[in-house]
């Protein structure tokens, strides 16, 4: 019989979730995980891991289309799906393995099943509705993170109309294929299927691609996903999906008219509702709104001894968001002093063709905060790392507080800006003004280069354009 007597108890084992087991055992705490599918969480499973090798498969496929650019002869350029499938579900296969083994070197007990609040310090497990172990507990972490929203009349069916899992492993590919949503999970899914020659058609309720993205950085993106072939079409709703045999008839509206669309599949991407079923919440203090457990800025509940992170509580809703709360959450329970998360500094990822990240403040958001704003712009065609990489069409978009020199924000899209995005994300954190940044020296021939052009743009000292 396992030990049921734990100083923390982490119900879900996502990214949120392990890291802030392992987290309370660095720090003396003894801890126990409960995780009823996955260790890894979606974001492992069927989610960030999975789908970054799909469109990276996708990526190197563009290169090979495009092979005598750089001087190479490469005939008859074709792909297997199921091989596709397959190196991605073995990425996710890894990486879920290697979470088991982090829980064995940091003594942490799994407990498979689905856990549930019972009572002041008591966590219930349950497999196929029997009974595994009743945990008591000082300290108990609510991560059970969140799933695919759904929409009446467009409820998927697995077949034909699909959500993200489905999409993850299709048995073959479409021919065609209509996202509804166009915010970071629509748009890759988007990118994927659309590099790999299906006819993609997005409808997007809002007036804009990647909505929450800046307006400068999103009409870019538009003008190149049109490029690729997509049919975007914005100001949208989805009214109905019927289901043929084989295929999906949309209608689809637009100031007040109605067109239909037939396509093979459908991808729904239209948000997401926190997982706070079965877990015990009836009988506590714990508050839900909108789907998603209300916290403190320490992710304390109304409920004593009761905390929540990740997806199931605030935006925004990204693993990365949900480990760093997770940590100051076990930090804080520990008798440490940890710094409440800063939601302002927390990089955004869209890991389509051209990839988008950004931080902070948009411009529009920062004026309407009353900032008066200094902007720099520097376009990848001026760079010569982006050039001689054959994608040089990206821009670099940094905001700045005209009065104090604050960097308020940064806005990317071009060729691996996902990994850019970090230098401004460190600037912001050691809260840099634009005079360390422009005596930064940065690596000559880099991407990173940019990002000090752009610096230098907004305070009219720009050198390579």
């Amino acid at each position: 019989m396992a030990d049921t007597n734990f100083d923390l108890v982490v119900i879900g084992g996502g990214p949120g979730g392990y890291v802030t087991a392992i987290r309370g055992s660095q720090l003396g705490l003894k801890t126990a995980v409960v995780e009823r599918q996955h260790l890894g969480g979606i974001c492992l499973n069927w989610g960030c891991i999975p789908t970054k090798a799909l469109l990276r498969t996708s990526e190197v496929y563009h290169l090979m289309q495009h092979a005598e650019e750089f001087g190479l002869s490469v005939k008859d350029v074709s792909y297997d799906v199921k091989k596709i499938v397959e190196r991605s579900r073995k990425v996710a296969s890894r990486l879920s393995g290697g979470v088991g083994m982090l829980m064995k070197k940091n003594k942490i007990t799994v407990f498979d099943g689905q856990g549930a609040l019972a009572g002041m310090g008591q966590v219930k497990v349950t497999k196929d509705k029997k009974e595994v172990a009743t945990l008591t507990v000082k300290h108990i972490v609510l991560a059970t993170g969140a799933r695919a929203r759904t929409l009446p009349g467009l409820e998927p069916d697995g077949k034909l109309i699909w959500t993200y899992k489905e999409a993850m492993v299709p048995e073959s590919m479409p021919k065609s294929m209509l996202v509804i949503g166009s915010g970071a999970i629509g748009i890759e899914f988007a990118s994927f299927y659309r590099t790999l020659g299906v006819d993609v058609t997005v409808v997007e309720v809002m007036d804009r691609v990647l909505p929450v993205e800046d307006e400068e950085i999103s009409a870019f993106a538009l003008k190149a996903f049109k490029k690729q072939g997509m049919n975007i079409i914005t100001g949208a709703t989805v009214k109905s999906l019927k289901t043929g045999k084989s295929n999906v008839t949309a209608t689809i509206e637009k100031e007040g008219k109605s067109d239909s669309l037939k396509v093979d599949r459908v991808i729904l991407a239209v948000g997401i509702v926190g997982n706070v079923e079965d877990i015990g919440l009836e009988k506590t203090k714990v508050k839900v709104e909108k789907t998603h457990v209300v916290t403190s800025k320490y992710s304390e509940t109304d409920e004593p001894g009761v905390y929540a992170i990740g997806d199931l509580t605030g935006p925004p809703w990204l693993a990365h968001k949900a480990s760093h709360e997770g940590v100051i959450c076990v930090e804080k329970i520990a008798g440490k002093k940890p710094h409440p998360l800063n939601t302002s500094r927390i990089p955004g990822c869209t890991y389509c063709h051209p990839q988008v990240a950004s931080v902070g403040m948009t411009e529009a958001n920062a004026k309407d905060a009353g900032h008066k704003v200094r902007v720099g712009r520097f376009p990848f065609l001026g760079n010569g790392k982006a050039i001689a990489l054959g994608d040089d069409q990206g821009l670099i978009k940094t905001v700045f507080d005209a009065e104090t020199g604050e960097l308020l924000g940064a806005h990317m899209i071009g060729a691996e800006v996902t990994e850019l995005i970090q230098g401004y994300v460190v600037a912001m954190t050691l809260e840099s003004t634009e005079a360390e940044l422009m005596e930064t020296v940065f690596p000559h021939p880099t991407l990173s280069e940019m990002i000090h052009e752009s610096v230098l743009d907004a305070y009219d000292q720009v050198i390579h354009i």
